[in-house]
């Protein structure tokens, strides 16, 4: 029955028929452009997100990576502070001429007059490892 209906159909064919097809031919180019011209613009939001995210995620590597060179260089700061007050207080001690009495006595064996140095077992190998 489908074939007998379709064989017995006939198009207009007068002028405002061919209007009206034309009409519609427009109006599926149109929606066709505009289905074309959305894709085209999603596509490139597509790719400005994405760039932007790469961008984003670049950027937060590079500032963990400069936050822990940061807490590196503060934390090899505060030991060249605690070193340097180190050396600052033995510098000072030095100073000190009883200190320095003190520790040539300790180190080398020396001994003030009249006075007498019993050398232990053991810190012979202390003083040749100083």
């Amino acid at each position: 029955m489908s074939q007998e209906e379709q064989t017995n159909l006939q198009f207009l064919d007068n002028e405002y028929a061919q209007q009206h097809y034309a009409v519609q031919a427009k109006k599926r180019r149109e929606i066709i452009f505009r289905r074309r011209r959305l894709a085209v613009f999603f596509s490139l939001a597509a790719v400005i997100f994405v760039s932007i995210g790469i961008s984003l995620y670049n950027d937060s590597l590079r500032l963990q990576n400069l936050e822990r060179y940061k807490e590196e260089t503060i934390a090899e700061q505060q030991a060249i502070k605690e070193n340097k007050a180190a050396l600052e207080k033995e510098v000072a001690l030095l100073q000190d001429e009883d200190y320095v009495a003190k520790i040539a006595r300790e180190r080398f064996l020396y001994s003030k007059e009249g006075e007498l140095v019993f050398p232990l077992p053991g810190t012979e190998a202390d003083t040749a490892k100083e």
